[in-house]
């Protein structure tokens, strides 16, 4: 008689293996890793095709092409790696973070209050807050921050006297990742010519993503809301705290 572990060990190991590659795919989603995760799944796939139909020539080509790459992606993606096992610390790898209800009030409190005195200042702003689409690209172009939201800290980031003012600010489950981050212009023709660089990059980044941006306008004094390529303008900080709580609470 034929132990029934024969059949369903191996799938079980499948099913293991197929979530943690998903699991994986989604937390690299939105940074340069991602396209080495892909080419390694492509070849995982091809490797157990050809063990499967006995192509001897091309397993053993394969199982050599493996030796290499590990050792060329080691050195070659180094950084990448390096950051990535970093940010294993900071997001979780089998689900993303939910803010309780208090949480999320006293980070909208802390940005709207950082939203009202920069527009009093005349002090420009760009505000990005992650929602299900990863920005890790993004944050990889500014300074890694890791820091509790509040008022201060963005005020002091946006402030003239600051190498990150011209840069965008990123907020990933509930804390400041980076700052000084560039994000893609909009190329939207409609848009009014009375907004300048830091609007047109706000609805590039909503135009791919579903982030939620804030714009704090140097000229105008007024504050913005971004989502998905629309925008609010001249909010006051009780609406933008409002909005952008509905906003988040959007599936």
């Amino acid at each position: 008689m034929i132990n029934p572990i024969f059949f369903w060990k191996p799938a079980v190991e499948i099913i293991i293996l197929w979530f943690v590659i998903y699991r994986a795919m989604l937390f690299f989603e939105g940074t340069r890793a991602i396209h080495v995760i892909r080419g390694i799944v492509i070849l995982l796939i091809a490797f157990f095709l050809f063990q499967l139909l006995n192509f001897e020539i091309l397993d053993w080509l394969l199982e050599k092409l493996f030796a290499i790459s590990v050792i060329a992606v080691l050195i070659i993606f180094h950084p990448e790696i390096r950051q990535g096992l970093a940010r294993l610390g900071q997001r979780n790898l089998f689900g993303a973070a939910v803010l309780r209800e208090e949480d999320l009030d006293r980070l909208l409190k802390e940005i709207g209050n950082a939203a009202e005195n920069l527009s009093k200042d005349k002090t420009g702003a760009i505000i990005a807050l992650e929602k299900k689409d990863p920005l890790s690209a993004f944050i990889e172009s500014g300074v890694v921050i890791d820091s509790r939201v509040s008022s201060e800290l963005i005020e002091s980031i946006f402030s003239r006297s600051s190498i990150l003012h011209d840069g965008a600010m990123i907020i990933q489950q509930g804390r400041v990742a980076a700052a000084g981050c560039l994000f893609p212009l909009s190329e939207n023709q409609d848009l009014s010519r009375i907004f300048g660089t830091r609007h047109r990059a706000a609805l590039g980044l909503s135009e791919e993503t579903d982030a939620i941006l804030i714009v704090i306008s140097e000229e105008r004094q007024d504050i913005s809301l971004i989502y998905r390529g629309k925008m609010q303008k001249d909010l006051s900080r009780e609406e933008l705290i409002g909005k952008v709580k509905d906003f988040i609470k959007v599936k």
